[in-house]
């Protein structure tokens, strides 16, 4: 067995505490493995260990993953995203997880109506307030998922955050616990196209917590690859 494969299946197992310790189905969680500045050869490697959910970060590199992967995967893009950039992620990702604001959102409807299908986003927050972090404010979230719900060729399948970090994941529980009161709150205004199924938050050093909180979508890295250079 290789080492991203015993990752993998360690990551699999914390995964399937983490529910059983919060009463959840290990089902309605799914691991992104976050592949972003991986050689494409790491990636074959964690799919032939049964991992078919990969996240990028940077538009180019997902282009050219897809364009070289030997099988079909389901790809997430995961990063800050350029709307000037949009026009070359159409169509292919499964999910993007980083709206942050109207008009990047207005450009992704616009260029996936030109290929008549509608995409699949998340709305991300910056619940830390982090300047060097994207994300919408908490506060103007009502008014964001109002908007963009009228935009035709979107469905806001849910919620993204990339909190502060901290050495102890029990400091990082407010703000996953925040991002799905967030979601329980959207919810409840019944907006067309919003539908807030997911929260994709945690991450390597903090996805159980997040799993504890509610989390449908765990984006680990370094946890199954390996440091980044």
């Amino acid at each position: 067995m290789t080492l991203i494969a015993q990752n993998l299946a360690h990551i699999q197992d914390r995964i399937r505490g983490a529910c059983e310790r919060s009463g959840r189905d290990s089902q309605q969680v799914r691991l992104i493995a976050v592949s972003k500045k991986k050689p494409l050869t790491d990636i074959e490697t964690a799919a032939a260990a049964g991992q078919t959910r990969f996240g990028e970060s940077y538009v180019q590199e997902l282009v050219e993953k897809i364009g070289a992967a030997a099988q079909p995967l389901e790809w997430h893009f995961i990063g800050g995203l350029q709307s000037n950039k949009v026009k070359y992620l159409r169509g292919l990702p499964t999910l993007i997880h980083s709206v942050d604001r109207l008009s990047l959102a207005r450009e992704i409807s616009r260029q996936w109506q030109k290929i008549d299908q509608r995409a699949n986003i998340l709305l991300q927050f910056n619940l830390g307030g982090e300047s060097s972090k994207s994300g919408a404010a908490a506060a103007d979230a009502l008014k964001l998922a109002q908007q963009v719900s009228q935009l035709p060729n979107l469905i806001v399948c849910g919620l993204m955050t990339l909190p502060p970090y901290f050495d102890d994941p029990e400091k990082v529980r407010p703000y996953f616990r925040q991002l799905r009161e967030l979601a329980d709150q959207l919810r409840g205004q019944n907006l067309a196209n919003v539908q807030l199924t997911e929260l994709s938050m945690g991450m390597s050093q903090d996805f159980e917590v997040a799993i504890e909180e509610g989390a449908t979508l765990v984006r680990v890295g370094s946890a199954i690859f390996g440091a980044r250079d």
